[in-house]
């Protein structure tokens, strides 16, 4: 399974208002398994950013003024997203800016039609509801190193965001000593389990007796009247 971990950094707040795309940061799984083969690419967006988005992602209008445009890198874009699950905190905002650039280029398609879309802030309101769910909040949650996020940044966050959705999700798989993959807390599991000896003796099942019987026919009967009917396990026993 091809998942492309993604996240942008943009002029500012709402696409409708002009803003555009100034970063597009991906990271690729493959099985569960990071491959190295990442897209990264900062972006020329035609209009000055928005003073506090430079607070945010620390990019300047002039450190983006040789950069190529969306237009330039969209064909490169589209083949590398294509067929595969993209994975995005809080998807609707980075898909409405991507598509909105689709828009501009008239490249008559939206994310959609290129590939599957999983909203990684959708599945831990699911996960941990009534709880701070923001990036910073899930790598607390999940032990996740983020000490580099002094300021957002679109690979960086792709990369945070790859670790926290294995995590959120079963856990970064790791190559076991046989050469297989397995996850990290399956092979600590493996090591705490005792291998018994096939030769070992065989076990004494020592069964109640007619007084210990008596005894837990009493329990269930007070169990019974306290709840002011059968017992549940007077009833499996019955029928």
């Amino acid at each position: 399974m091809r998942q492309i971990v993604l996240d942008t950094e943009t002029t500012g707040l709402e696409p409708r208002e002009g803003h555009r795309i100034i970063e597009i940061g991906c990271v690729e799984l493959v099985n569960r398994r990071l491959t190295g083969n990442n897209f990264h690419q900062y972006l020329q967006p035609d209009r000055e950013i928005d003073p506090g988005a430079i607070e945010v992602h620390g990019i300047s209008n002039e450190f983006l003024a040789d950069k190529p445009r969306f237009a330039d890198i969209l064909e490169d874009f589209c083949r590398y997203i294509e067929g595969a699950e993209l994975v995005i905190h809080n998807a609707p905002f980075d898909t409405g800016f991507l598509n909105n650039e689709f828009r501009l280029c008239k490249h008559g398609r939206q994310v959609t039609d290129l590939c599957k879309v999983l909203d990684t802030l959708a599945l831990a309101r699911k996960l941990h509801p009534g709880q701070k769910n923001n990036l910073d909040a899930l790598c607390k949650r999940y032990q996740i190193d983020n000490s580099r996020r002094d300021l957002h940044g679109a690979l960086l966050d792709a990369e945070i965001l790859a670790d926290v959705y294995l995590a959120m999700t079963g856990g970064q798989v790791s190559l076991s000593l046989g050469g297989g993959m397995e996850s990290a807390g399956a092979a600590a599991r493996a090591e705490q389990v005792r291998r018994l000896d096939a030769q070992r003796a065989v076990l004494r099942v020592i069964r109640a007796d007619d007084e210990e019987l008596a005894a837990h026919r009493a329990c269930l009967q007070t169990i019974g009247k306290a709840a002011g009917g059968e017992s549940v396990w007077e009833k499996l026993e019955r029928d």
